[in-house]
């Protein structure tokens, strides 16, 4: 796997190169802001960009929009987003594009080493991940939505759901048995009321569900 990472702070760049490349990944470039991000990418050829949501000059939106930017134009690089705080706003820009390959973790995701390449590794296999604290801010601030009809065991379901955890993944945190986590991802489906498509994820669908209202 080949990361490029964008990142102002010097010490968390180096940081986290030294942490991807002792998983075994290779980083094929770094940058500290969208300009040099944008000179890189003509440069590199990479699987995966690590990036900061605010990055120079102003520090606000910069590296939310070069996100976005990168996927618009090549639709298979994924992109994991880190913030210092939970922004809710970013988030739902991120995810509202209904694909996989994307990532938004807090910060302080990255002192977990293990859960944060394993994250890695599954946005860059095209995977949706989402920082728990992002989905527990939204869920409690959800009132009148589809989101009340689920039960206290769907909700955990969703939870993981938007963390990217497959069906397996999921049975096993909750320690419950794979056909149980399906039952409860189909009930948040049905009441969802998302429907079988062949063009629809509805996996990433059910976050945004939450997400956009």
């Amino acid at each position: 796997m080949r990361v490029v990472i964008a990142e102002d702070s010097v010490l968390l760049r180096e940081g986290l190169v030294r942490l991807i490349e002792a998983a075994g990944l290779q980083v094929v470039g770094t940058a500290g802001d969208v300009s040099e991000l944008d000179h890189l990418m003509t440069t590199v050829e990479t699987d995966i960009v690590v990036l900061d949501v605010r990055m120079p000059p102003t520090y606000t939106d910069e590296g939310i929009r070069a996100a976005l930017a990168l996927q618009q134009r090549n639709p298979h690089i994924a992109v994991l987003v880190l913030s210092q705080y939970v922004e809710e706003r970013y988030a739902s820009e991120l995810l509202s594009r209904g694909a996989g390959g994307i990532g938004y973790l807090l910060k302080d995701r990255v002192a977990d080493v293990e859960q944060f390449v394993d994250s890695l590794r599954r946005v860059a296999a095209g995977g949706t991940v989402l920082d728990p604290e992002v989905v527990a801010q939204l869920m409690l601030r959800r009132r009148a939505s589809p989101i009340e009809r689920l039960t206290p065991r769907e909700l955990e379901t969703l939870s993981l759901m938007a963390e990217g955890r497959s069906n397996s993944a999921i049975a096993a945190t909750l320690h419950v048995s794979e056909s149980a986590v399906a039952k409860n991802v189909n009930n948040i489906f049905t009441k969802f009321d998302l429907t079988p498509a062949d063009s629809d994820h509805r996996r990433v669908l059910a976050v945004l569900q939450f997400i956009k209202k």
